[in-house]
């Protein structure tokens, strides 16, 4: 299975939202569920550097510091909207030339 970096980051932030949400899970159609759960599992064999089938804390602060070093692009040690919402732009194809 191959997941690059930014996909883990914006799954990471799922994840968050996953736990976040989890009562009003049982209103979502199965199938979104269930692609949640498969996005969860590809974060934590991202994250599960010693693969014993958990994430410790410091696993997972390395890979979230490794993830925020990827997502700030000017390197001013803080994230914006640009830089978030640019990684999507990014993802979804070639670079375009609209502003």
């Amino acid at each position: 299975m191959v997941v690059n970096r930014r996909t883990g980051w914006i799954v990471a932030a799922g994840f968050a939202g996953l736990l976040a949400a989890a009562p009003a899970r049982a209103a979502e159609p199965p199938q979104k569920v269930a692609a949640g759960e498969y996005k969860t599992k590809e974060l934590l064999l991202l994250m599960d550097v010693d693969r014993n089938g958990k994430v410790s804390r410091d696993e997972f602060m390395k890979f979230m510091a490794a993830e925020f070093d990827v997502l700030d692009t000017n390197h001013d040690g803080e994230l914006d909207v640009a830089e978030l919402t640019g990684v999507r732009v990014r993802r979804s194809g070639p670079p375009s030339n609209h502003k």
